[in-house]
This record gives structure tokens, sequence and C-alpha cells, in this order.
């Protein structure tokens, strides 16, 4: 009897922290309901003419890259995407209408590419793609150009220096520009499946790169928490943040019940974590936070 109800108390009171840092964290999920473009978006996604690995890779993401364009405002002046793969900036420019759309992708010295995509239903889209390192070089735009910048799926990527990256968005955007940051979720319901089961890394993708490929693998996988707090600290202020369940994780309900039942928090639970923040001139910034790097 005794044992009933020190364990009735030690669940009360995580639920009442779970409550509390809550409240004081602004971790509750913030959706974003999207602009309404989405079937258009698809239907563009799915009419490229893409062979081997890309198409693979597009049909396996096509849910994660609609929702991900869908948060971006429609009618803008200049988008960049960091970590171009050029389907989304075309999706920029002829959907969303954007007037100028950059790409950039990683390398050691900085360079210039140029790419070209076939469109079924109008001219090809061309643009240029800027080649730096993201964590060590000054981004080659000048300060206040973009109204919005994409840094989809490329930040558990990151090697040593994530704030450089965020501080450099930041400084980039105009004042009210938007950043939409996309990344794998290291808290989610699939992630603590693994975790449990000690059958596979609690990482959504740990894979290293196939012989051959130059890709970086993923490196640090955060949580939406996590993801948040960084995005705060280079000074931009949370529009939304949400996380989605992928289609064949299906070891969902299980965890979930488990997590309720033990007096966990249920929220922010799925495999991609979706981050809309907004530029704002005067919010603290800390260049260093103290839990992503060591001191």
């Amino acid at each position: 009897m005794r044992h009933i109800l020190l364990s009735k108390v030690r669940r009360a009171l995580k639920e009442i922290d779970i409550r509390l840092e809550r409240m004081g964290s602004g971790a509750t999920p913030v959706p974003h309901p999207g602009h309404g473009r989405e079937a258009e978006i698809e239907k563009m996604l799915r009419s490229l003419s893409l062979s081997g690995g890309a198409r693979a890779y597009l049909d396996y993401h096509l849910p994660r890259l609609v929702r991900s364009l869908s948060l971006a405002p429609p009618g803008g002046k200049r988008a960049l995407e960091l970590g171009c793969y050029v389907h989304s900036s075309a999706v920029l420019e002829r959907v969303l209408g954007y007037a100028e759309v950059r790409g950039a992708y990683y390398a050691a010295e900085p360079g210039m590419d140029h790419k070209v995509l076939a469109l079924p239903d109008g001219p090809d889209f061309r643009m240029e793609i800027d080649l730096f390192d993201a964590e060590r070089h000054a981004f080659p735009y000048a300060a206040g150009h973009f109204d919005l910048v994409l840094c989809c799926e490329l930040v558990e990527h990151l090697l040593l220096d994530p704030m450089h990256l965020l501080f450099e968005c930041h400084r980039v955007l105009e004042e009210g520009g938007l950043l939409l940051v996309t990344t794998p979720n290291a808290a989610s319901l699939h992630s603590v499946a693994c975790a449990l089961h000690g059958w596979h890394s609690p990482q959504v993708h740990a894979a290293y790169p196939a012989p051959g490929s130059h890709d970086i693998p993923h490196v640090r996988e955060y949580t939406a928490r996590e993801l948040r707090d960084a995005v705060q600290a280079a000074g931009f202020e949370i529009k939304a943040l949400f996380t989605e369940r992928i289609a064949g994780f299906d070891e969902g309900a299980w965890v979930r019940d488990l997590l309720t039942r033990e007096g966990f928090d249920t929220g922010l639970r799925g495999e991609p974590t979706y981050c809309l923040a907004r530029r704002r001139s005067g919010l603290p910034r800390e260049r260093y936070p103290r839990w992503l790097y060591a001191t």
C-alpha cells in the first residue's frame, strides 16, 4: 500500500514538473496551418524528371518537402536555400512566386556552381549555387538581403559550429524575415523505441554514407526543444515549432502509452521537427550556448 502511494506521489510530482517546464520554456507544440498551396507544390515535385537516387530521395521525402514548402509564404522577394537540392528552389520560384532564389551548398573553399532542372510545364529552371562552408565562411550575401532562408535537413550534418550558420542566417535576413529549419527529432517516438529496444541507434538516421560518397553523415540530431533554444540564441523569435509522424514508423502507439503512463510529456514526439522563426533585432543572443558547446 505504501509503495502504491509513493508511486502516485512521484507521478504527480513528475506531471507538475513537466507542466512547469512547459510553461516556462514555451515548448508546447505550435503548429502552422500552411498557405493552402500544398496540392500545387506536390504536383510540381511529382512532375520532375529525375532518375536513380534523386528520384528515390524525392519520393521518400515528398511529404516532408511539401510540408516544409507549405511554411514558406507565397509572393516573397528573395529566398535562399541552404543545402540546395534545386527542386525546392524551383518550387519557390515557379509555384510560390519568389522573384530571386539563391542556392548554397557545402565546399571546403568558396566557389560557384550552376544547375539546370528540366520542367515539363514550362522553361527549364536555372540557378546559381554558391559553394562555401556554412560553419566557417561568411555567407557571400549582403546583410538583410533575403526575406526567407530555408535550412532543411542540414543542421544535423554540421561538424563543428552550428551557431555560426544560425548567426549568418540572422545577418543575411531582413528585419522580420523568416528562417525555416527542419531536422530529425532526437526525442521522437521512434527514437525512444530504438533506445528502449537497444537494437538500433536512437538517431532517426544513423547510417554512414555509401562507399565513395562524400556526403557527411548525421553528426548530431536535436530534440525539438534544443532546436528551439539554438534558433532563439541566434536572435530569432519562434513563430511555429512542431513535429509530425512519418508513415512507416509504426511503434508510436505503445511508446506514447508508456510515456503517458509514466507521466512523461508526449508533445513534440514526431520524427521531423519544423521550426519557423522570425528575425528580430534587439533580442538577446548567445554565440556559444553552454548546452551546445564544450566549455
